[in-house]
This record gives structure tokens, sequence and C-alpha cells, in this order.
């Protein structure tokens, strides 16, 4: 692990920004309501009455086991609860997604499942439709198969329309199209559907079929690379242009300069972005789902997904193993298979220190209602879906011996692939190529690192007192 030397300050100064709560690392979710909600035709048959397994447990159980399942209360008002899944292409990570909606909707859950995908398969999984318009597909349950494109539209457009005219000054209309969409904005802006679900009132949880494991984690870093613009440049930018408009208009280059529309929807857009952000930062409500196979390949990759997810402050509460070859299979021509494959089970559980569910491997393809019914009660049983299986917080700030400390759990990382670094009110952790920003409360801005240490996986940073 490398202790690099503190960064200067940034020229001109940080922009304003209110000092972070203590509590979670300043993971206090916005207000703002967003400006429009999901469409509503339909849900009042999509959340009609559970089906009898649910009727009977909400009976033998009472009310409280939902409400206890349910995100916390806030400003007098219970938070959505909000299940992240992820993990390599092919794990099936969207029949699990799917197997979970259906079990919380049996435990009396009204449920939204929304794909964030580009590559959509809750219609294939369902064995039914389902497209940008949500749709009622069982008791209690909803899906939607969010359109990223009409929803970048929605906050991308007038940015696009600028770039997309700078661009072809010097490029032809394809290789301009291309540039057009930074990695991660896509998935992001398509989990605005989270905010939506929640303000219409409807659910108590959102269940997020999130793109493989590469897009999740490309999502996750886009809103440092755009807090970096917003804080260094967006302001010089924007005074630059109102200057030289008047000029560059005279001369007939005005088309290369932004519009103030333009800085307005970059405003709008960052907005947004934050909004999703302070979600799935908020481990109070938000759980990241990690499915993995029992595949050398697949454990190592979903190992380092699962470190990442904890550095950019993603509370991971439980990996799913899918695909588990049952005893009665083991035998035979796949006695080696087993073999292998007990072996990896075993790296698994020595890997991941979270709760582990698993699925066997079945003779048939877990697709319709009834295979995913059967699956959720395969792999939770009696458990309620919704429920957070571990009380996760990646990121701490506490005070040791007068001084404060800050953790951050980073499972199956090495000393020599960390870097901890300073600068003014933010610190700088960089886990291999995966660098994270964590603005620092207003309490602890400006004080250099004193010691970094890499103890039982977790991360404990000392500043100066």
């Amino acid at each position: 692990m490398r202790l690099a030397p503190a960064l200067p300050a940034r020229r001109g100064g940080a922009a304003p920004r209110a000092p972070a709560p203590a509590r979670r690392g300043g993971c206090a979710p916005r207000g703002e309501a967003p400006r429009r909600a999901l469409d509503r035709g339909g849900l009042a048959a999509a959340l009609a009455a559970p089906p009898a397994r649910a009727r009977a447990r909400l009976a033998r159980d009472g009310p409280a086991r939902r409400r206890d399942a349910r995100g916390p209360l806030r400003a007098g008002r219970r938070l959505m609860r909000v299940l992240v899944f992820t993990g390599k292409g092919g794990v099936g990570k969207t029949t699990h997604a799917l197997a979970t909606a259906f079990g919380a909707a049996a435990h009396g859950h009204r449920v939204c499942v929304l794909s964030a995908d580009p590559a959509h398969s809750l219609g294939d999984a369902l064995a039914r439709p389902v497209g940008a318009r949500p749709v009622a597909v069982a008791p209690g349950v909803v899906a939607r198969e969010v359109d990223a494109q009409e929803e970048l539209d929605r906050s991308w457009s007038e940015i696009q329309r600028w770039l997309r005219a700078l661009l072809r000054e010097g490029a032809d209309e394809l290789a301009a199209e291309e540039v057009l969409v930074f990695p991660g904005l896509e998935e992001l802006v398509a989990l605005r559907a989270v905010r939506e679900a929640e303000a219409t009132g409807e659910f108590d949880v959102c269940v997020v079929d999130c793109a493989p494991t590469g897009a999740t984690l490309r999502m996750l870093r886009f809103p440092d690379a755009l807090r970096i613009f917003m804080e260094n440049f967006f302001e010089l930018e924007r005074r630059g242009a109102r200057l030289l408009r008047p000029l560059a208009d005279r001369f007939a280059a005005g088309r290369l300069l932004p519009r103030e529309e333009f800085f307005e929807a970059v405003e709008r857009l960052y907005g947004e972005v934050e909004d999703v952000r302070q979600i799935l930062l908020d481990e109070t409500r938000t759980s990241a789902r990690l499915v993995v196979n029992p595949a050398r390949v697949v454990v190592d990759e979903t190992r380092r997904s699962f470190a990442y997810l904890c550095l950019y402050g993603v509370a991971t509460d439980a990996v799913i193993v899918n695909r588990v070859l049952p005893e009665e299979a083991a035998g035979g021509w796949f006695s080696r298979w087993a073999a292998r494959e007990r072996a990896e089970l075993a790296e698994i559980e020595a890997s991941f220190p979270v709760p582990r569910l698993y699925a066997p491997l079945r003779p048939h393809e877990v697709r319709g209602a009834d295979a995913l019914h059967a699956l959720a009660e395969a792999l939770y049983a009696e458990r309620d879906p919704a429920a957070r299986f571990v009380e996760a917080r990646p990121f701490r700030i506490l005070r040791a011996a007068g001084r404060p400390r800050l953790e951050i759990d980073l499972p199956g990382v090495a000393k020599e692939e960390l870097e901890v670094s300073a600068r003014g009110d933010e610190l700088f952790v960089r886990v291999r190529d995966a660098t994270r920003r964590i603005a620092l409360p207003a309490s602890l801005a400006g004080r250099a690192v004193r010691s970094a240490r890499l103890q039982g996986g977790t991360l404990r940073v000392e500043l100066e007192p």
C-alpha cells in the first residue's frame, strides 16, 4: 500500500458543499421529488391481494414482519427498500432478481422490478412481454424494462445537441454519435426510475436488475468524474461562454460555444445523478446482491466486484451462489466436476464475509411465474427476501484515542493494490484501477493522512488531530 503525499488544494478552491453528515459518510438522500412519476396504468391489478401462501404467512407472523423489512423512516415517511442485483454476464442475475421480487410479494410487499441492463431479459425470464411502461406480472409485482435512451434524452438531449454540432466539425456523423454518451451514464440515468417508483407511493420494495459487473462499476465511477467537472470547470466554462458568445456570433462561430440551455441541462443532469448516487450509498435502505456461479473465473471477478462495491460505498448484504450441482448428480461422469465445484464453494465461503444463499442446478430452465416462485422458496425458505441480511456499513468515520479515523471495508484487496492520499476536503482511495473521491465532513477538511493500514480486509486511515 502506498501513502501518497498530500496534494495541493484545487486552484480557485472547491465548489461550496454542505458539510457531509458523519453518520454514514455523507449519504443522506436528497428530498426533491422527481418531475415525472411512473405511469400508473395497471397498478391496481398488479397490487391485488397476495396469493394464499402470502396471506397465510401474514396471518401467522403479523404485519410487523413486513414493516421490519422496509426502508427506514425519514422525514415522517418510510423510504422504499432497494435491492440491486449484479454479477458477471450469464450467472443468472435476472432470474434471481425476479425470484426475489416474487418472494417479497409473497411476504406482503408491493414490489417494482426494474431492468437497468441495456440488454433487457425480464420478459424472457417471465415468458411474457415486458416493455418500457410498467406492467403487472404477478399479484403485488410490477415490472418495467427501462428505456435508457428515452431516459437519457430527457436529461441529455440539450447537451447532445451541442456536442453533436461540435464533433461534426472535425468528424464524420457516425464517429460523433459514438462518443456522445459517456461510459456508465446510460445505466445511471436509467436508475432515475427508482426515484420515480418511490414517488408514486405504490411500492415498498424496488428490485433492480443491473447490467453485468463491468458496466455497473462504470456507473459507480461516473458521478465522481462528473463532480470533478462541476467543481473545477463548470462555472469557469459558463462564464467564458457568456463573455465570448457575442464575439463568436459576430464571426459566425457561435455554434462552437454552448448556449445557456446547455449549462442548465448539465446542472439538471448533475442533480439527477447525485440523487441516484445518494440512494445507492444509503445502506439503511439499499443493498447490493451479487450472483455468482461456482467456477473459478466467475468467483475471481465477483471477488473483485465485491471489493469495488465496498470502495464506492455500496453495501452488499448477500451473495447468491447459483447452479450448484446437487449431491445426487455428483457421481459418475460429473464426479470430477463436483470435486472442482467443492473447491470453488470453499473459496466462496472464505471470500465473502456476508450471508451466502445457494440455488441448486435445476433439471429445467427457470422461466415463468411458477418456476420463479419455486426458486424463491428454495433460495429464501421462510426468510423475507426484502430484509437486510447484514447491517453492512462499507464506510465509517470513527474516533480512536482522540484521532479521527476512517474505515473502508475492502475484502480481498492486497496492500500493494492500495494507494491513499488527501487533498483539501477530500480523501482519495485507489484500488487497482479504480479511485474513489470521498468528501470529508467540514470538521476533518484539510487534515493530512497520519497513517493508513489494511487489517483483516478493512482499510483504516488515521488523520492528523
